[in-house]
């Protein structure tokens, strides 16, 4: 149920690699259904085959990222601690959908530079590289990659720079500690100045630049090792970095500041407090991170939780929850 909710509000699932993973096994799509506030009916078809529909009250959206109009939610399940912990495409899958809630037209961004990888790389490996007008041709991906990697690159910047004082904020407060923190974004672009917004002429024109330079070595291996497919994101605390040498403490506590300052930023934003999802988040969390979270959420979203025990839970929030049992 969460994971349709999470699905339904945001395209995509925490748990599964690709939409198909959704479909039952024995039959040839899925459907989900939901109702918002009584008067917009939501529904999503996804098929094994082709690309998949969403419907507002039966009228069939042109572009799916309209979705985003109507329901937006903040999921938070256990997979989210390797945001902190492990390798950086958790770190640029949270950033593209921070920055998705705040501009759903990233969503098409994000899917034409995916096609647009993909038909770089299989350039490569066919044989149509070696003909006279492969030249050309990779000026054109060149491009038309420099301009959509700009993009992607500048609502990245934007979005970090809204959401940084939130998670200062947050980790103040839950950490009752004088640690500094920051968050910085590694981008491959060389020469880029971050402390001020350059123009998007001047990043195309070094990340064209770039890529003309890796030429050679592309045609080698047939990726593509430069662009926001290979950047990263920092955290640290007091200038040592969270992931390498932060305690299991300060990762919990890092993880829920940026959980509850995606919240908070969505909220302000939009002016309507977002679903709030804990997906078995819980147990990953002591007492007292528990009740913080939902002390501090549970007045002003609607949140769906999930998880394997009651008694530990604060009774006071349990008495204002309807619960359900499987």
């Amino acid at each position: 149920m969460l994971e349709s909710v999470e699905f339904l509000s945001q395209l995509r699932s925490s748990r599964a690699l690709s939409d198909k993973d959704l479909i039952e096994n024995s039959s040839e799509m899925a459907a989900i259904y939901g109702q918002v506030d009584s008067t917009d009916d939501l529904k999503v078809n996804l098929f094994r085959k082709g690309a998949k529909k969403i419907y507002v009250n039966d009228s069939l959206l042109k572009k799916q990222s309209e979705i985003k109009n109507y329901i937006r939610s903040v999921c938070f399940c256990s997979n989210d601690f390797n945001i902190v912990r492990s390798e950086p495409s958790y770190r640029r899958i949270w950033i593209d959908k921070v920055v998705s809630q705040l501009e759903p037209v990233y969503v098409e961004l994000i899917h034409r530079f995916t096609r647009l990888l993909k038909q770089r790389s299989y350039f490569w490996r066919s044989e149509s590289y070696q003909k006279d007008q492969s030249v050309e041709v990779i000026e054109s991906f060149d491009i038309q990659m420099s301009l959509i990697s700009t993009r992607i690159f500048r609502r990245r910047m934007r979005a970090l720079a809204k959401i940084r004082p939130y998670v200062e904020y947050w980790h103040n407060h839950l950490s009752k500690s004088k640690e500094h923190i920051a968050i910085n974004y590694l981008a491959g672009i060389e020469n880029i100045n971050q402390e001020e917004e350059e123009e998007e002429e001047t990043i195309r024109d070094k990340i064209l630049e770039q890529l003309k330079n890796q030429r050679s070595i592309e045609a080698l291996t047939g990726k593509c090792n430069f662009g926001p497919h290979r950047d990263d994101i920092e955290f640290l605390i007091n200038n040592i970095s969270l992931r390498k040498y932060g305690s299991s403490g300060q990762q919990r506590t890092f993880i829920l500041a940026l959980k509850m300052a995606e919240l908070d930023l969505l909220r302000n934003m939009i002016n309507l407090p977002p679903l709030l999802i804990l997906d078995d988040v819980l147990a990953e969390l002591d007492i007292t991170r528990q009740n913080l979270l939902l002390n501090s959420v549970g007045k002003d979203s609607q949140c769906f939780i999930s998880a394997t025990h009651l008694d530990k839970l604060n009774q006071s929030f349990l008495s204002s929850s309807q619960v359900i049992y499987l």
